[in-house]
């Protein structure tokens, strides 16, 4: 078992998480509170990667970060090696793959926020950001929650994304998934099967998470 590949894949998902939580929620907020007319457009790009092919996005990212893009050469400049084939490509990558997965959830928990204490609280005077984070937030942390269960969960399973963005490069940006993928190109299905099992044991209890913090809310005080 490549336990580099599992703790690398660990990492990523794990800061891909974090970065989602922090970028989900304003943009869960605006698409669930926003009356702009043409704002099924932003909810359709936020939905792209979930029907996109993951080499299509993969590529397109691949493209922007490059050498020759804008964002490649600046981030050139800034550390004396490119972005493309790197941990932080992939992070850059798996955040776009995996953002309908934290901020769908998340914007459905925020929909079921009852409207009038939202009303309430802006009747007593409250600004929108002390009701968001003294009502909205706090009746939400379930869909919160599963959104950031999800979006670590679909981090760590990624293969098309990450193998166009990061190659596959020991101990840099072979993930988890990728492995599996060498043990079977190199016949070795023993070393496949054992990651594999890890992966599938991995993501039942994730959905088991996620569908229990459904079944029993948590509540608020």
């Amino acid at each position: 078992m490549d336990y580099s590949a599992i703790l690398l894949s660990v990492k990523l998902a794990a800061v891909v998480a974090a970065i989602l939580l922090g970028v989900g929620l304003p943009i869960a907020y605006w698409l669930t509170f926003s009356r702009w007319r043409w704002k099924f457009l932003a909810e359709a790009v936020v939905a792209l990667p979930l029907v996109l092919p993951p080499t299509v996005l993969g590529f397109y990212v691949l493209v922007a970060i490059g050498a020759r893009s804008p964002v490649g050469r600046l981030w050139t400049s800034w550390t004396g090696h490119g972005l493309a084939f790197t941990f932080e490509g992939l992070v850059i990558a798996s955040v776009l793959y995996s953002l309908p997965f934290a901020v769908q959830p998340i914007a459905a928990a925020f929909s079921q926020v009852d409207a009038s204490l939202i009303e309430a609280s802006s009747t007593l005077g409250a600004s929108e950001r002390r009701t968001f984070f003294r009502i909205i937030l706090p009746l939400s942390l379930e869909g919160v929650i599963a959104g950031a269960v999800l979006a670590f969960a679909h981090t760590i399973g990624e293969f098309g994304v990450v193998l166009m963005v990061g190659g596959n490069l020991p101990g840099a940006t072979r993930t988890v998934s990728i492995a599996i993928y060498d043990s079977v190109q190199a016949l070795d299905y023993a070393a496949a099967n054992r990651t594999a099992l890890l992966l599938l044991a991995f993501s039942f209890v994730v959905l088991a998470l996620v569908y229990g913090l459904r079944r029993k809310p948590l509540v608020a005080i």
